[in-house]
């Protein structure tokens, strides 16, 4: 009896440690994403009220061209900033894995920091540097009577935003690169020594290749935050508002039309066809580098 008892036991231990994170995984996520999609399937009218219409939300949407060149404008960006952050955070592991760089903990901490400072502080601080008026950079420019950058403006903004989402991801993306680097055996840099590879050999013919599956993380991580992109323009868009409008990000277009405009159930319908997007290039992203794999 006490076998039988000790093998329920077991059986039922294993649901019950699970149960706490399924019950808020179904609470926290799966009810909300479900009334989501509930509600893009109404369209509340100031005449008849809130009345079922279908998928026309979605057909609406994928015809509104604000919400394309939303999406093209982050997709935009996407190409412009993640291959430089990712690059500056794969050059700043491997010299930290190198051992040459000196203080090296406190060079890692350095790096680090900018991820810990909140995206709304760093919003505020770059717009302060940005100013075209009062900022540092338009001050220096004036002092050496040069042309004052116009960082705000319609040419510059992107890159603006580039440089302050690097700014504030190259040290996440740091860590999980160098943490893969210190995973490799050092058997295989022994007997690369032993064959004669320098350490410019060792890095490009065992470091990287090790590197792949936590590139590749943080790239699917750089295609969903690239394409939720929303605090950074949405604190500079009180700096630049001729700039920067409600639909300058597909997320931020999202969040004006539910927040500002009341149109709800039709935000409902533009926040799912973003998570789409979002699934569709971060799949074509992993099914293009496996592809490149295995040729």
């Amino acid at each position: 009896m006490s076998v039988i008892t000790a093998r329920s036991s077991r059986r039922t231990a294993g649901p019950l440690f699970v149960a706490p994170f399924l019950l808020l995984f179904v609470l926290l996520f799966l009810a909300p994403l479900g009334y989501a999609a509930y509600l893009s399937l109404f369209e509340h009218k100031l005449i008849g009220g809130t009345t079922f219409v279908g998928l026309d939300n979605y057909v609406t949407a994928v015809k509104d061209p604000q919400l394309i060149h939303g999406v093209l404008r982050v997709a935009t960006f996407f190409l412009i900033q993640v291959p430089v952050m990712l690059v500056l955070a794969l050059l700043f592991a491997l010299a930290l894995d190198s051992g040459l760089v000196r203080l090296a903990r406190v060079v890692r901490l350095g790096i680090f920091v900018p991820y810990a400072v909140p995206s709304v502080v760093a919003s505020l601080m770059w717009g302060y540097l940005y100013g075209p008026d009062y900022g540092p950079f338009a001050q220096l420019s004036k002092a050496l009577h040069v042309p004052v950058p116009h960082f705000l403006s319609s040419g510059w903004m992107l890159g603006s935003l580039a440089n302050i989402v690097t700014w504030e991801f190259v040290g996440y993306n740091m860590i999980i690169l160098y943490a893969a680097l210190r995973a490799i055996p050092h058997e295989l840099y022994e007997a690369a020594e032993v064959d004669g590879a320098g350490a410019w050999r060792i890095a490009w013919s065992i470091k990287l290749p090790a590197l792949r599956p936590a590139l590749m993380l943080t790239l699917v991580f750089s295609v969903i935050g690239s394409f939720q992109l929303f605090n950074e323009p949405n604190l500079l868009q009180r700096l630049a508002p001729a700039v920067i409008d409600s639909a300058y990000t597909a997320n931020l277009y999202a969040y004006s039309l539910a927040f500002i405009s009341q149109q709800i159930n039709y935000a409902a319908a533009v926040s799912f066809l973003l998570g789409l997007v979002i699934v569709i290039v971060s799949y074509a992203v992993l099914l293009t580098v496996n592809r490149r794999r295995t040729s």
